[in-house]
C-alpha cells in the first residue's frame, strides 16, 4: 500500500508545478511513482481530483477543496517533525526520570536545580520508586538502577560503585554483642529489605556472588531503606544496606559497620538506562551527560 502523506504530498505538487513529471522530480521520484500515488489517492477517495491530458494537468472541484485540505495537513505534519527534529537538537521538552526512592531523595533530587540552571527549557518529571519499571512500556526517558544489568536494548551507563554493608546501632551492639560470623546473624534481630532476593525471603546472602546463605530471624521487613535505617538506628536491629543507604549514619557514629568472615554480596554499580535510540533527544543526553559528571564528583568526596 502507497503511503497516503506522500501521495498527499505529490498530488500538492502537482498542483503547484502543473504536471507529475515535475512533481515527481521535485520529490527525487519518477513520472511513473508520481502517477502511481496520485492514482491510489484518487482510487482511495473514489474521486476524481487531477484531470490530466498529454499538454496539461488541472484540478476538479474536488480536487480545489481536497488540496486546501491537504496543504493543511502536510503544514502541520512539517511542523510536528520540525518540533520533534529541534527536541533532538535542543535541550528543550519534558524529561520523564525513575529513580530508587531513597537514592532519589539523597542524591538525585538535590542535582535537579543546579539541572534546571544549566536547562530552564527542560521539565523534569522524576519518579521514586524501588519497584521494578519497565521504561518503554511505561514511557520513561531514563531510569536509574542499582545491580546488575539483564540483557535487555537498553542503553546502559555506568554511574558508580555500590556497596552492601552490615551494621548496627551502638546500643544494639552493647546490648546483644556485636556478631563476627555471618552464621552468628541467625540469633540477631534483622531488618530485611523485602524488595531484595538476596534478603527477602528468610535468609540473607552473602560471598561476591551471592551463593552463601544465612538463615534469619527479621525483627521487621520493609520495602524501603529509609524505614530500615530509622530502625536501625533506634536499635531495632542489624541492617544490610547500601552505603549510600547508611553512610552517613555510619560517619556521625549512629551506626557501627560490622565486619564478618564473608564478604558481601557485590551488588553491581550504579547505572543510567536509556531507550536504545541511536540518537537520543537533547534533553536526554544532557541529562545523562549531567548526572555522570555530578555524581563522578560526588563519589570523589563522599565515598559512597
Amino acid at each position: 500500500m502507497l503511503d497516503r502523506f506522500t501521495g498527499m504530498r505529490v498530488f500538492s505538487e502537482a498542483a503547484a508545478l502543473g504536471s507529475l513529471s515535475a512533481a515527481g522530480r521535485a520529490l527525487h521520484m519518477s513520472p511513473a511513482m508520481a502517477t502511481k500515488h496520485v492514482d491510489a489517492l484518487e482510487a482511495r477517495l473514489g474521486i476524481k481530483l487531477l484531470q490530466r491530458t498529454t499538454r496539461q494537468l488541472t484540478l476538479t472541484d474536488a480536487g480545489h477543496r481536497y488540496l486546501e485540505s491537504c496543504q493543511r495537513i502536510l503544514q502541520e505534519v512539517d511542523e510536528a517533525e520540525s518540533e520533534i527534529l529541534a527536541q533532538r537538537s535542543e535541550v528543550v521538552g519534558r524529561l520523564r526520570m525513575n529513580v530508587p526512592l531513597s537514592y532519589g531523595v539523597r542524591f538525585i533530587a538535590p542535582l535537579l536545580p543546579e539541572f534546571n540552571r544549566l536547562y530552564p527549557q527542560v521539565e523534569v518529571e522524576l519518579g521514586l520508586s524501588d519497584a521494578r519499571q519497565d521504561l518503554l512500556k511505561e514511557g520513561w526517558d531514563l531510569l536509574i538502577r542499582i545491580g546488575h544489568l539483564a540483557d535487555s536494548p537498553l542503553k546502559a551507563r555506568r554511574l558508580g560503585d555500590c556497596e552492601l554493608m552490615v551494621c548496627a546501632s551502638p546500643a544494639y551492639l552493647e546490648r546483644y554483642g556485636t556478631p563476627r560470623r555471618i552464621s552468628e546473624l541467625s540469633d540477631h534481630h534483622c531488618l530485611s529489605y523485602t524488595l531484595s532476593p538476596m534478603q527477602g525471603r528468610g535468609y540473607w546472602c552473602f560471598g561476591r556472588e551471592g551463593d552463601i546463605r544465612v538463615p534469619i530471624n527479621s525483627s521487621l521487613k520493609a520495602n524501603n531503606g529509609d524505614a530500615l535505617l530509622a530502625a536501625a538506628i533506634g536499635g531495632q536491629g542489624v541492617i544490610y544496606q547500601p552505603d549510600f543507604i547508611v553512610g552517613e549514619a555510619l560517619e556521625s557514629g549512629q551506626l557501627v559497620a560490622i565486619a564478618l568472615d564473608q564478604p558481601a554480596v557485590d551488588v553491581g554499580g550504579l547505572h543510567v538506562l536509556s531507550p536504545p535510540d541511536r540518537r537520543p533527544p537533547a534533553k536526554v543526553r544532557a541529562m545523562m551527560a549531567f548526572l555522570q559528571q555530578a555524581l563522578g564528583q560526588q563519589q570523589s568526596t563522599t565515598g559512597f
